[in-house]
C-alpha cells in the first residue's frame, strides 16, 4: 500500500505534461488518453525498479515514448484524424516564444510563424520522420535537455543531438517554404 501511495503521489502531478506529449506523438485524444493510462500502469508495475532521487518525469517520459515507439507505430496506417486543439500547446508557446526567445529577440521563423495557422504548423511538425519529431518535442515543446532525450529515447547524446539539429533543420524548411510560397518572407533576392 505504501509504494502504491508513494507511485501516486510522485508520478501523478506529471499527467498534464505526459498526455501534451502523447497527444503531440499519437495526434488523437483517444490515442494519448490510452498511451497515458498504458504508460501508468507499465510505470506502476515497474515502480519497485525505479531509483528514487534520479528523474522520475525522465523515467515516465521514457515509458511513454517506448510505449509509442513499440506500440503505436502500427496505428499510422489508418486515415488519420486531426483536431486543432492538437497542436494548440506548441502553437502557444511558440506564439509566445518561449523563455529563450524573448531574451534573444525574434527570429525570422518567428516571424513566420506569426503568420502561419495552427494546421500549417501542425502540418511542418508532423512531416518530421518519428525520431526527429520525437527529438524537437521532446527539446523544444516538452524542455528537456540532451542528456534527458537520451535516458527517454535510449540513443546516446550525440544522435540526440543530430536527430535534435535535423529535424529542427526540416522544421525549419517547411515553415521557410511556406512563408515564401505566401509571400510571408522575401526571397534571398529581394
Amino acid at each position: 500500500m505504501a509504494d502504491r501511495e508513494r507511485f501516486a503521489e510522485l508520478a501523478m502531478e506529471h499527467m498534464d505534461s505526459l498526455y501534451g506529449a502523447a497527444i503531440r506523438m499519437t495526434r488523437n485524444p483517444a490515442d494519448a488518453e490510452d498511451l497515458v493510462q498504458e504508460t501508468y500502469l507499465k510505470a506502476y508495475r515497474a515502480f519497485d525498479s525505479f531509483a528514487e532521487g534520479t528523474n522520475l518525469k525522465a523515467w515516465l517520459y521514457r515509458i511513454l515514448t517506448n510505449t509509442y515507439i513499440n506500440a503505436y507505430r502500427a496505428r499510422r496506417r489508418r486515415p488519420e484524424q486531426s483536431d486543432i486543439e492538437d497542436i494548440e500547446d506548441l502553437y502557444l508557446y511558440r506564439r509566445l516564444g518561449g523563455l529563450e526567445a524573448a531574451q534573444a529577440g525574434r527570429s525570422a521563423e518567428e516571424e513566420v510563424l506569426e503568420h502561419l495557422t495552427d494546421d500549417q504548423v501542425k502540418g511542418a511538425i508532423e512531416s518530421l520522420p518519428d525520431q526527429f519529431r520525437l527529438a524537437v518535442l521532446l527539446a523544444d515543446v516538452e524542455g528537456f535537455s540532451y542528456k534527458e532525450i537520451a535516458e527517454i529515447t535510449g540513443v546516446p547524446i550525440g544522435t540526440v543531438m543530430s536527430r535534435l539539429h535535423r529535424g529542427r533543420r526540416a522544421l525549419q524548411k517547411a515553415l521557410a517554404e511556406y512563408g515564401l510560397e505566401r509571400g510571408l518572407v522575401p526571397t534571398q533576392g529581394g
